[in-house]
């Protein structure tokens, strides 16, 4: 086998316009849809598309990390979920990095985009996007994850042939 050149990621800050090939960034906008609770509070309404397929539920979780990653870190294998949307937000303020690729049968490591969140960000993947495993930098970082709930197996993954390293943000 011969010697591959490494591809490097970059994360760049993540935008609702560079991000939306992939899915939808999950966060407060400058203008409310609205109020609630007799005004006391702005609403921000359809902040993302749940796209969950026939047979599912919608399927609120809270993921906690156990062990931090630290940067740079070489990505072996990313997932995609071909029965559901996929959405993050973090319970508490922190930065998170995010490894996309277009839907598809397989992928190409070139087609690899990284994405850095401020801190207050979510996001939500479009069905069938693949993207790297959810990664935390600090022991004890919570998520909110909604998804599609259901007996069918909803995750793919798939092992990059290149290697591809992502770079400190």
């Amino acid at each position: 086998m011969a010697d591959r050149t490494a591809i490097s990621l970059e994360p760049e800050p993540l935008t609702a316009e560079r991000f939306a090939p992939y899915g939808d960034v999950i966060e407060a906008a400058v203008n409310p849809s609205g109020a609630m609770n007799a005004a006391r509070f702005e609403r921000f309404d359809d902040l993302c598309a749940v796209d969950i397929a026939k047979g599912g539920h919608l399927s609120m979780s809270v993921a906690r990390c156990r062990t931090p990653t630290a940067l740079p870190l070489r990505i072996d294998t990313v997932e995609r979920h071909p029965l559901g949307s996929q959405a993050f937000v973090p319970l508490q303020r922190c930065r998170m990095v995010i490894v996309v690729a277009p839907p598809g049968e397989s992928l190409d490591a070139g087609d690899l985009r990284a994405f850095v969140t401020n801190g207050k960000q979510g996001f939500n993947y479009h069905r069938g996007t693949w993207h790297m495993p959810l990664i935390a930098f600090e022991a004890g970082q919570e998520f909110l994850v909604v998804d599609r709930g259901g007996s069918e197996p909803n995750c793919e993954e798939y092992t990059l042939d290149d290697v591809v390293m992502l770079e400190a943000v």
